[in-house]
């Protein structure tokens, strides 16, 4: 099976990848051969698709290795193991190579990406039979998010890491998904909506519902630890 680009070197990763794609047709009046001194991952997500749909694998490297950090982060965030979402965005990415033939360049190839893994993820948590122990990964430079906290000493960054991750598992899924989308990866509303396939405007309402739940069971939380230590 193709591995991504992460967990193989460039050449090596594209080594199980067909050189053509048989049946894939370009739309018409579309140039799809890269120009002399344009790298692949200076182009736009759609001509991109264009090329791969012709036969140039060096184009779905580029789209691998434009997603592929962030959207390990994202599952990593919803498993809470990394190796295991680096195995669920290795099927992604092939998922989504053996259905390019189906993708309306019309549409952003990203929110169509991220849905293909969060669905992937989605499908593992429910089939799961105990919760994961594992923290949420704090390993790659991903910025502030909405549960982040500007305190520079790491082992503090570590347990606030490890009690969002114990809140968020208290939260149902549906929340939960939308939370991690939208306040710890920052896409947007109408990019959460196209991920989960659901409208914006109820996308909306499970996030207002979801910090509800998770500003409940953090302040619980904090005034258990308070009786606690008192």
């Amino acid at each position: 099976m193709w591995k991504s680009a992460e967990t193989r070197s460039g050449s090596e990763a594209m080594d199980d990848i067909p050189s053509s794609l048989a049946g894939y047709t370009v739309s018409p009046g579309v140039e799809t051969t890269l120009d002399v001194g344009t790298r692949p991952d200076e182009r736009g997500d759609a001509w991109l698709v264009e090329c791969v749909r012709s036969g140039d694998d060096q184009a779905f490297a580029a789209l691998v290795t434009r997603y592929e950090r962030k959207l390990i982060r994202v599952l990593v965030r919803l498993v809470h193991d990394e190796e295991l979402a680096r195995d669920l965005a290795q099927e992604t990415f092939w998922k989504v190579y053996s259905r390019l033939d189906r993708f309306d360049t019309s549409r952003r190839f990203g929110p169509w990406l991220f849905r293909v893994g969060v669905n992937l993820g989605l499908d593992w948590l429910r089939r799961r039979e105990a919760p994961p122990a594992a923290s949420i990964d704090r390993s790659h430079d991903e910025g502030m998010r909405a549960f982040d906290l500007p305190d520079a000493d790491p082992r503090i960054q570590a347990e606030l890491a490890q009690e969002v991750r114990f809140i968020l598992d208290k939260i149902p899924l549906p929340y939960r998904t939308i939370l991690v989308l939208r306040d710890l990866e920052g896409f947007s509303s109408a990019e959460v909506a196209t991920i989960v396939g659901r409208r914006e405007a109820t996308v909306r309402w499970r996030l207002a519902k979801g910090r509800d739940l998770f500003r409940e069971h953090w302040e619980r939380r904090q005034e258990l630890t308070r009786r606690e230590t008192t």
